[in-house]
């Protein structure tokens, strides 16, 4: 079992200062939790391209749909500590096998593979899904880091809305 993993927002970065910030952290697996693994913006990050550019340094790509963003909220959702829609939404997901057998296959990639980053594009990792699925790692006891920028990463703190009840994690209104 693996102990620790980073996050990090690809945001408008060149694909050699980014992938140099996954150097620097001696990333050896990029983990992409988009949705949609393009960017018309930024056409380093879209799949084919990040994958190339990424595995020419010698760090693993791959893609994990089921972990990826933009989930609607359920009628009955139980996450209601989440007033924003889209992280509501988001947590409703994390309650579907779909995101547990993601979390899975992510963590058996990370034990076989190593040093394992999980990336979407928001530059911080507090305006993105990649903090709940933190705060998910967390309370199974994986430390996770936040890599912001050239030697700066921070450890993750749950998110204001994270509780841990009967050591599960807990979304619910107080």
């Amino acid at each position: 079992m693996i102990s620790r993993i980073w996050t990090i927002g690809h945001s408008t970065r060149t694909i050699d200062d980014f992938i140099s910030l996954l150097e620097e952290n001696e990333i050896k697996l990029l983990a992409d939790v988009r949705s949609l693994p393009g960017s018309k913006r930024y056409p380093q990050f879209n799949r084919e391209a990040l994958a190339e550019s990424l595995n020419a340094r010698g760090i693993r790509y791959e893609h994990f749909r089921e972990l990826g963003g933009r989930r609607k909220t359920k009628s009955d959702s139980r996450n209601t500590a989440w007033r924003n829609a889209s992280f509501r939404g988001y947590a409703d997901h994390m309650e579907t096998e779909k995101f547990h057998k993601g979390v899975e296959r992510l963590l058996d990639l990370a034990s076989e593979t190593g040093p394992t980053a999980i990336m979407c594009a928001e530059a911080v990792w507090w305006r993105c899904h990649r903090s709940l699925i933190s705060d998910y790692l967390k309370a199974c006891g994986i430390e996770v880091m936040h890599i912001l920028n050239t030697n700066k990463i921070e450890p993750h703190p749950f998110t204001s809305a994270a509780r841990i009840v009967n050591g599960k994690l807990n979304y619910a209104a107080v």
